[in-house]
């Protein structure tokens, strides 16, 4: 038998945030009307559905992506805990 250490072959576990979670809040600006169907639908997905309408959101990969898509039609704010 030889004498090597086993190597665990799992992902490094990610690092916890120290802060707090952040929000964001987004709102609606602009009117999603004459833009692609897909703008819209991401406009309807973060729950933004008339204009001034709004809604808060955990800051995630996935929000920021749909966020930075429509960008032109937003205001976005950051917010605390609501």
């Amino acid at each position: 038998m030889t004498d090597h250490t086993a190597k665990s072959k799992r992902a490094p576990k990610r690092a916890d945030k120290a802060v707090a979670d952040t929000y964001i809040k987004v709102t609606l600006a602009r009117s999603p009307v004459g833009y692609p169907r897909v703008q819209r639908l991401t406009a309807t997905a973060l729950g933004l559905r008339r204009l001034q309408s709004h809604a808060v959101h955990k800051e995630s990969p996935a929000i920021l992506g749909m966020v930075r898509k429509i960008s032109h039609l937003l205001k976005v704010e950051p917010v605390e805990k609501p």
